[in-house]
């Protein structure tokens, strides 16, 4: 597709150029897209000038001395609280009126969907046009009340005298009285008379109208600071910023049309995460109310702290609770809940419902609890023995500093050389090169593995105890505590455990400052405790690394508007220019974002940037794993999951990841799957991370992506053994760095055209000989395995007494009649076989039976036959009594119907005896029924395979019987009547699944079949009256078609028992059948080692066959530039829910080599991505 695709289409542009204004002023609509009568527009300026009126009232009373300041801004603001009510109720007078807007009769579809019709100034359409209304009468309220509040201060902060005195000058007065009074408008209109679509958009619906509150928060934010001024009048630095927001105060509706500010609860979500992690040293959280739990504790820790006397105790405070509050908190108290339930649950003899959840063991908690003793003895023996004189280089914690940098040293070394890339850049020469095969890579990965345990080690249990010994004698601690310290050294201690590697990175970071300055006069040593420095530094950190990330992403996003061809649009060599001519502002916008720790919104991804608001580290609102466009392909992600889990966990623990934080990305790659991972949350020894699964049935711009994913990883993993040196990573620019590979269980998936197999002559007539074996062979297995229906009849006192049974007799039977409910997958497939040409002899109608053909009890007398016995009436058969010349009882097997007015009292039936064993391999009763005429019936028996039926029976190993086991089996393959009977089943099914033309199958016929459409046949009915058995008649059928396939490949079958093998492993290794089967997604779950589907290519016109292979595979892993990953999340959260641009050939869709941004796209949350599986948060063990 060309580069040049339009950015909106021609409606959106039109909808952003009507929306845009009316975010700009709060919510006015002063450009409809229909012609609207002039006092609609008046009266939308009248409602947005009023708190300009009512202010202005109270400034002109203030400025000629009639009123105080504070009186000034009551007056103000009750004016406006009842001109607010009086504004609400209007609207619901308006709403209450029972007649409705007119919409006005356009020919024209594409017209705007909301014209109006107005027919006066003040009437019902007009208001309800101009005030929609609040949804909840708690918000009219709510809402009124605040507007006249912000009336009020909003008159107090732009008092003309109070500006003056700020600024110094009467015109800079001036114009922050009139452009703040229209901020204070643009708040009030959003407030009461109708709220302006926010830019910045967090969530995908208002459902409680909080962004009407967006504009009045950062109104109240300005406000409060110009109070505290007021009250603190000698603070330098209050009075300096207090002139800074005046002056930006005035630009407030840009920035939010711009969508710089947050909305009220990404805000709050944001600020909650970055006090937690600078300023409280915890983590982002993966759920919203364990972020607000743990912000609580954390800060009660830290105020607690303040008020511990001793320094001692504090130490140990702190030392405790920082890796108490390390820790997963939340798993443990779900394994101690579940160890109470299966203890109670143990009690009162009930079973536990199964959790796939990892809980903790024994172990492990041992472990912390080893720990925690160790760091509380080494804290209070180091801070109670140290001595804690002036900073030297030789003093006890400047030694422990050097002890931190070469620890530090040692970790980032045998980190780096854990991943394929050096710094991302430099070609690792220690990283395994051949990885064709699993065996290979692990055995050559051995010692890099050996070396990830060393580092581990170190990490874990070395460097902790190494910073707790440099915090505990840090001369801070012995001076009085105060607020900064208690918040800087309990993010100290916490980090310690929470983020290791950042926090010996910030400590050695510290130690060197120690080892070079030694001036106390400095301000870094005079008002700064250690804990603050170290707070200073983290935050730094962040930022610097931020600062580095969005940068490259700027870089790419520019040079790739230009040096790739198939992004280059018309306006690229313009933008370029004036990127390069403005650079210094792109600058400012990468820094902006930067401090704000905001995504860099590159706008339609195109080199023009924007500050996005800042947000969650997770970008999204809804929870994790709740939502994802479920597919049939959504199976394959759900079994490689845990395994994956497992092989991140090695991973992980290795640093074969790099420094993984919160926020950070992954991109994982192995054939047709693409696996996103999200870190969302990282502690002492665990981490918490979200899985997302990426579609499978490829487009266009995923495929085009999936391919430079797949160059990526061939440059990195895909390398021979005689390279040497260091080699450059080629694809340095992409935002794709690779990292490792991941050895996981999974499935492999193989395609192949079966042409020459399937429609080969020779093997479709073989085909039909080897489906009479499958079919006896699947019914003796099911038969033996089943419990026996008559297995009691036989523990009686007449044991050894052979059961009867009648057999087929030479009479045509009547066909069994379909019943009237028949599932409508029935009616569809006889409707596919009536339409297709396959067959000659096709009915054209269903003729109504007279019965169904099942076993029937007769009444009967005396038996006029040699060997019957007497029949009786079912109603005088007694539950508690049965004649004592009564020994068994006979059934009509396939007996044809007495004709009507024929006496039924009396029928001669002939009776053959089974053998005493031959229950345990009997057919169910209602499975002999016959419906075949007996010319057909002789003619299919003719088919049945009787040596092999004779070898299967002979070879059984599932029955169960006090004797002899080669006895019972030789007596039960001499046993006619058994014999008779399965001819009887095999040969209708047989007969079923080929119609009424015993022909070779043609490859249509096999393929219809085998996707469970039968042809009809006078054995249909029959068949579908009997799920069970028409399951048995479909799983051989499809095994046979296996069978075929193996046999042209692997070549003929020898003997029985070559062909049992077969037939044994189809039965436990693999599942054949459909890929839509419910069936087949259960055998993935359950890892099925092999599974098979047939299916036809309508584009190549061939028959194919796909096999998966469950087997330990390499998955490609690689890590994503997260603030690329971001920049593109906002800006598809701006297109989306702002300019409502959901065009699905949009640009900002379109695939792009470096960015992979249709990939980012996917991988959104639902519903603005797409991923086909996402998981839950799990939770990784990292020791």
């Amino acid at each position: 597709m060309s580069p040049d695709v339009p950015l909106l289409n021609a409606y959106k542009q039109d909808f952003f150029l009507k929306r845009f204004p009316q975010t700009l002023l709060g919510g006015p609509r002063l450009r409809l897209g229909f012609r609207a009568p002039p006092y609609v527009y008046v009266n939308q300026i009248i409602l947005f000038l009023i708190p300009w009126v009512w202010g202005g009232v109270g400034t002109l009373l203030y400025e000629f001395a009639v009123l105080e300041d504070y009186h000034t801004a009551a007056l103000s603001g009750g004016l406006m609280l009842f001109t607010a009510f009086a504004i609400q109720l209007t609207g619901l007078y308006a709403r209450s009126k029972s007649m409705t807007v007119q919409r006005i009769l356009t020919s024209d579809i594409l017209a705007e969907e909301d014209e109006h019709e107005f027919s006066s100034c003040a009437g019902a359409e007009t208001i309800k046009f101009l005030i929609p209304g609040k949804k909840y009468m708690a918000n009219t309220i709510f809402h009124s009340v605040l507007a006249g509040v912000v009336c009020a201060l909003g008159t107090w902060y732009l008092l003309p005298s109070r500006v003056t005195l700020l600024c110094g000058s009467v015109g800079g007065a001036a114009l922050l009285f009139v452009f703040g009074w229209v901020t204070v408008c643009t708040g009030e209109y959003s407030l009461i008379v109708n709220t302006a679509t926010e830019t910045a958009t967090f969530q995908t619906q208002d459902t409680y109208e909080i962004t009407p509150l967006m504009r009045p928060l950062y109104i109240f934010f300005f406000v409060s600071v110009d109070l505290a001024h007021r009250f603190m009048i000698h603070v330098p630095a209050l009075e300096q910023m207090n002139q800074i927001l005046h002056i930006l105060f005035i630009f407030l509706p840009f920035l939010w049309a711009l969508g710089t500010l947050p909305p009220p609860d990404a805000l709050f979500l944001w600020a909650m995460e970055q006090v937690l992690e600078f300023g409280l040293g915890g983590s982002p959280m993966s759920t919203h109310l364990w972020l607000l739990a743990m912000l609580l504790i954390s800060a009660g820790v830290a105020v607690t702290s303040y008020f511990i006397p001793s320094p001692v105790c504090v130490v140990l405070f702190m030392t405790g609770l920082g890796f108490l509050l390390s820790l997963n908190l939340r798993e443990m108290g779900f394994t101690f809940k579940h160890h109470v339930t299966r203890h109670r649950a143990r009690t009162k003899s009930k079973a536990l419902p199964s959790d796939s959840r990892t809980h903790y063991t024994w172990k492990e908690c041992g472990f912390y609890i080893i720990m925690l003793a160790l760091a509380l003895v080494e804290s209070s023996l180091l801070h109670h023995f140290a001595d804690f004189s002036q900073m030297s280089r030789s003093s006890p914690q400047t030694i422990v500093g050097y002890m931190l940098m070469i620890l530090l040293a040692i970790l980032w070394i045998l980190r780096e050389i854990q991943s394929v890339y050096i710094f991302g850049v430099f070609r690792n020469p220690f990283y395994p090169k051949d990885m064709h095969t699993v065996t290979v890579f692990l055995k050559k990965q051995a010692k890099l593995m050996k070396i990830g345990v060393a580092r581990r080690t170190l990490l874990t249990l070395v460097s902790p105890f190494v910073m707790i010994a440099f915090l505990s004698l840090d001369s801070s601690l012995q001076r009085p505590q105060s607020v900064a310290a208690s918040i800087g050294f309990t993010r100290a201690f916490r980090m310690v455990w929470q983020n290791t590697e950042n926090a010996l990175l910030e400590t050695v970071t510290v130690a060197v400052t120690h080892a070079l300055i030694f001036n106390k006069d400095l301000w870094w040593n005079r008002n700064l405790n250690t804990g603050l420095r170290l707070l200073l530094v983290g935050i730094v950190r962040d930022r610097l690394v931020q600062f580095v990330s969005k940068l490259q992403f700027a870089v790419t996003v520019l040079l790739a508007s230009w040096t790739e061809k198939k992004q280059r649009r018309k306006s690229a060599a313009t933008l370029c220019v004036l990127n390069t001519v403005f650079s210094p502002f792109v600058l400012l916008v990468v820094v902006l974002s930067t401090l704000l720790s905001s995504p860099l919104l590159p706008l339609f991804t195109l080199p023009v940037f924007l500050v996005g608001f800042p947000r969650p580290i997770r970008s999204w609102p809804g929870a994790v794993g709740t939502a994802a466009s479920v597919c049939a392909d959504t199976v394959y992600y759900h079994q490689m999951v845990p395994g994956l889990t497992i092989a991140l966990q090695s991973a992980m623990a290795a640093g074969s990841l790099s420094l993984f934080l919160p926020g950070s990305h992954y991109l994982g790659r192995f054939q047709d799957r693409l696996l996103w991972i999200m870190i969302l949350e990282r502690g002492y020894t665990y981490c918490s991370i979200n899985i997302k699964g990426l579609e499978l049935q490829e487009t266009s711009c995923h495929t085009a992506e999936a391919g430079r994913v797949d160059e990526v990883f061939e440059g990195a993993f895909v390398r021979e053994e005689s390279t040497r040196g260091c080699s450059l990573n080629e694809h340095f620019g992409n935002i794709l760095t690779p990292c490792t590979v991941l050895p996981v269980k999974l499935y492999s998936d193989a395609r192949n055209v079966l042409s020459g197999i399937i429609d080969s002559h020779e093997n479709l007539k073989e085909f039909k000989d080897d489906l009479a074996k499958i079919l006896v062979w699947i019914l003796v297995q099911y038969c033996s395995r089943k419990p026996s229906e008559q297995e009691n009849v036989h523990k009686t006192e007449n044991k050894g007494k052979a059961p009867l049974l009648i057999p087929p007799t030479s009479n045509p039977s009547p066909q069994p009649q379909c019943p009237e409910d028949t599932d409508s997958s029935v009616s569809e497939i006889f409707d596919d076989w009536c339409d297709g040409n396959i067959f000659d002899d096709e009915p054209t109608s269903k003729k109504g039976k007279e019965g169904k053909g099942q076993l029937k009890v007769f009444p009967g007398t005396n038996s006029s036959l040699p060997g019957s016995t007497e029949l009786w009436k079912v109603d005088d058969l007694s539950t508690d009594r049965v004649p004592d010349n009564t020994l068994y009882k006979s059934v009509m097997l396939g007996y044809p119907a007495p004709d009507k007015g024929q006496q039924e009292g009396m029928v001669s039936i002939p009776l053959v005896e089974f053998s005493s064993h031959s229950h345990m391999v009997s057919l169910p009763e209602e499975w002999r029924s016959n419906c075949l005429p007996d010319v057909r019936m002789k003619e299919m028996s003719s088919i049945f395979p009787e040596d092999w039926y004779q070898f299967v029976l002979r070879h059984l190993e599932c029955l169960h019987s006090e004797e002899k086991t080669s006895n019972v089996l030789e007596e039960i393959a001499k046993d006619k009547v058994l014999k008779d009977s399965y001819v009887h089943v095999a040969m209708t099914c047989y007969f079923s699944l080929f119609g009424i033309d015993n022909v070779t199958p043609s490859p249509s016929h096999i393929l219809k079949v085998y996707s469970g459409v039968l042809p009809w046949s006078t054995a249909f009915d029959w068949l579908m009256e009997k799920p069970e058995l028409f399951q048995l008649a479909l799983k051989a059928f499809r095994y046979t078609l296996k069978l075929m396939i193996d046999k042209a490949s692997l070549g003929p079958i020898d003997n029985f028992k070559e062909l049992t093998s077969y037939l044994e492993e189809y039965e436990n290794d693999w599942y054949i059948g459909l890929v839509s089967d419910e069936k087949w997604k259960e055998a993935v779950l359950q890892e099925k080692p092999y599974l098979f589907s047939l299916g036809y290519d309508p584009n190549m016109g061939v028959y194919t066959g796909r096999v998966l292979t469950l087997q330990e595979l390499l998955i490609q892993l690689g890590k994503l530039n997260a603030e690329a990953v971001r920049g593109q999340w906002a800006n598809l959260s701006w297109e989306l829910l702002y300019a409502t641009n959901d065009d699905e050939e949009r640009y900002s869709i379109q695939a792009h080599p470096l960015l992979l941004r249709n990939l980012t796209v996917q991988a959104a949350d639902p519903p603005l991505g797409y991923p086909i599986y996402s998981s839950k948060p799990l939770h990784i063990h990292l020791f």
